[in-house]
């Protein structure tokens, strides 16, 4: 298959909150928005944070869908503690396989950064040949 453009579709309940979160906390760069989406630059993709019309309220937010918006970057100890400055908490840890930061959306959503030096080691690593 030959794809134009990937991007990733995050419903939300906490709209504006969320959208605040992508543009102001992380940095994203909007790529257009609506009075129910918006879409962020994401990499080579796009990420567009969009209002869930569906959710009625009778579950927890956190228990609608599993997923974690992963961001490879070079350094993930200063943007863990960019964020921290900025009254996020993260979960920050290292390990033989590489760093991770872990945080939250306002929306619950589970979100990373993990650097890019061992991601790409691991690619070359498992790759299939």
């Amino acid at each position: 298959m030959n794809f134009d453009r990937t991007g990733i579709i995050l419903y939300v309940i906490n709209y504006q909150e969320c959208v605040d979160f992508y543009k102001d906390i992380l940095g994203l760069k909007t790529m257009f928005s609506t009075e129910v989406l918006t879409c962020f630059a994401f990499g080579s993709s796009y990420l567009m944070v969009e209002l869930d019309d569906t959710y009625d309220g009778s579950t927890e937010i956190h228990t609608r869908v599993k997923t974690c918006l992963r961001m490879n970057v070079p350094n993930v100890k200063m943007l863990a503690d960019t964020l921290v400055t900025k009254n996020i908490e993260v979960d920050y840890q290292e390990h033989d396989w590489g760093t991770i930061a872990k945080f939250y959306d306002p929306d619950g959503n589970l979100c990373a950064f993990k650097d890019s030096a061992t991601f790409e080691k691991q690619i070359e690593e498992y790759k299939d040949d």
